[in-house]
């Protein structure tokens, strides 16, 4: 080998020595599944939507295991009548709301209606501005669902 040769190939060699190493890839944690992440929006006063909004709900967590589904539904406007203690889901909500998803009313339309936690299905909770909360969780990285 020539002599320019041997002098490149050591060069090389003492760059590759005195590189920093690189990170071992990133591993996910056994301990922790990866969550999807997902927010429904109701605000109509219509009990086909919020029953399809709850078989929505069904049908995701079915698919992708209910342990890897963080699901949240807000309802404000007219909608918030699906959280109401006389609505006609309120047995599906009681059940989801058993099995881990979240109902959130909106307190500024429970204002404007008139409308008190008592009025209201128990074990939900409660945000000062629905929309907000799309956003914030829009902006928290979960999917949004209006059906």
């Amino acid at each position: 080998m020539k002599r320019s040769h041997w002098v490149l190939a050591s060069i090389v060699f003492a760059a590759a020595l005195a590189a920093p190493p690189l990170p071992a890839p990133a591993q996910q944690s056994a301990a922790q599944p990866a969550k999807h992440r997902v927010v429904f929006q109701v605000s109509d006063k219509d009990p086909a939507k919020w029953n399809l909004t709850l078989n929505n709900i069904r049908n995701v967590r079915d698919a992708l295991g209910k342990d890897k589904v963080d699901a949240e539904v807000v309802a404000y406007g007219p909608g918030l009548a699906m959280l109401k203690m006389d609505s006609e889901v309120g047995g599906r909500v009681a059940d989801l709301l058993a099995g881990g998803v979240k109902f959130v009313a909106c307190e500024n339309t429970m204002h404007n209606q008139k409308v008190t936690r008592a009025d209201m299905l128990p074990n939900i909770g409660y945000v000062p501005a629905g929309v907000v909360e799309l956003m914030e969780k829009q902006a928290a990285g979960y999917a949004y669902i209006r059906p």
